[in-house]
């Protein structure tokens, strides 16, 4: 046995890192997959494997996409196995085992450093080993903070088990995993600002990414206050995103429905909930009219930062994508971020990405319509939720058929796993122009796209 291990260890250190990273997540997956078919963590006297491998997909993706009311058919066992499975896919399936590591050896190998790399989109200019032990700090920090903040407004609401819930939905949300203890997500939350605006900030500070939380401490540090290229570009970009979603959704029919207070903060949160990719939900998805579904689906698809817990096309690949379209229209032939030139190699990335990423979604909403022949606008908004690893769903879910179940998986898994990093596995290449910086004559500064 021990021999195996040290083969198989071989010949996982051996893979490029893009391969790594596939078989890395598929490997918790499975691992996720055996526990939660565990019958000790069922509530019900049977849960079919296609549901359990479901659950345990959406779980490492951090989707919250579910075929089953988990809370009425998993126990406290099986949430526990949600919950570190949450954490360990939320934080870079690599990272813990890394600080473990460096805890007890005080260095990382070449090849686990590189894999880092691909798993958290880290920065060239970032050291590797400082940059891991700050997303540890930065992690727990927070939902440390949340957790206590959510203790106190659960207790509050006289939510049973009040810390338990705290904790579960902290983890959850600054995660982007939109998994909850209530049978109907928040939806009994709508008018508590607490809790919506607690959920809704701590998905932020996840989905921003750990280079934004680690570019402001340096700058803390070191008091001079003066944001990176990238940090500017992230910020900008998402909170532009929020402020033209949560307007637009302020609008729908069925939200103008509630009271002012409920109408902005159910705008908001659900604006938040898309872009972060989080998937928490305090209103009924399947009220929202055919406009509003739209916007949501494109707010999915936009999605969280690189290095950050969430998913979806990441913000500083679709503003690279408005720079340049900016560009054009201005007839500049350079194109630029806050008077920052930005190299050709990122410009084709990003657009490579988004290529990538819409041929993903548009074969993926085909097969499921082959499948499960809902309309197109839920089952469009499935895949959108699946590939960005969102988890909001206009109800259609629960209704999937088998062959339905395994399109969704495998949306899920592309967007863990990034549809770059696949494609990149797929034809055996790791040349990857984000990651490879021209020089700059001018100003120079490490984007990541």
């Amino acid at each position: 046995m021990k021999r195996f291990y040290k083969r198989l260890r071989v010949w996982y250190y051996g893979l490029r890192p893009d391969h790594a990273l596939m078989v890395g997540y598929a490997f918790y997956v499975i691992i996720v997959f055996l526990l939660l078919s565990l019958p000790i963590c069922w509530k019900t006297n049977w849960i079919s494997p296609i549901d359990n491998l479901f659950i345990a997909v959406s779980v490492i993706s951090t989707s919250g996409l579910t075929t089953v009311d988990t809370a009425d058919v998993y126990n406290t066992l099986g949430y526990v196995i949600f919950l570190v499975g949450i954490q360990i896919s939320g934080l870079g399936y690599m990272t813990i085992s890394s600080c473990a590591i460096l805890a007890s050896k005080g260095h990382l190998s070449k090849k686990r450093i590189n894999i880092g790399k691909a798993v958290l989109a880290m920065p060239e200019s970032f050291e590797p080993v400082r940059f891991l032990r700050h997303i540890i700090v930065f992690t727990f920090t927070i939902e440390i903070f949340g957790a206590l903040i959510l203790w106190q407004a659960f207790t509050e609401a006289d939510v049973p088990y009040p810390l338990w819930t705290a904790i579960f939905h902290a983890v959850a949300s600054f995660c982007t995993a939109g998994f909850s203890t209530f049978p109907n997500n928040l939806e009994a939350f709508t008018d508590n600002t607490k809790i919506s605006l607690t959920i809704s900030i701590l998905s932020l500070l996840g989905a921003i990414g750990f280079i934004v939380l680690d570019d402001m401490v340096r700058s803390i540090k070191s008091k001079h206050v003066r944001a990176t290229l990238t940090t500017r570009i992230i910020l900008v970009a998402t909170l532009g995103a929020i402020t033209a979603g949560t307007v637009l959704l302020f609008f729908d029919a069925a939200v103008a429905e509630l009271p002012l207070r409920r109408r902005l903060l159910a705008a908001f949160f659900h604006t938040v909930s898309a872009l972060t990719t989080s998937g928490f939900n305090t209103f009924s998805i399947a009220k929202l009219s055919a406009a509003t579904v739209i916007v949501v689906i494109i707010l999915m698809i936009l999605g969280a930062s690189p290095s950050g817990t969430g998913g979806g096309l990441k913000s500083t690949t679709w503003s690279a994508a408005i720079a340049t379209i900016m560009s054009f229209l201005r007839g500049h032939e350079e194109i630029t971020f806050f008077k920052y030139k930005v190299p050709p190699g990122r410009i084709t990335a990003a657009f490579a990405a988004i290529a990538l990423y819409l041929i993903a979604f548009a074969a993926g909403t085909y097969c499921l319509l082959l499948f499960d022949p809902h309309p197109l606008e839920d089952t469009a908004f499935e895949v959108a939720s699946a590939l960005g690893t969102v988890g909001l769903s206009r109800g259609i879910t629960h209704d999937l058929t088998f062959g339905g179940k395994i399109v969704i998986i495998v949306m899920m898994y592309i967007g863990r796993i990034g549809v770059v990093s696949l494609a990149l596995g797929a034809v055996a290449l790791y040349k990857d122009p984000a990651h490879d910086p021209e020089p700059i004559p001018e100003k120079k500064e490490d984007i990541v796209l």
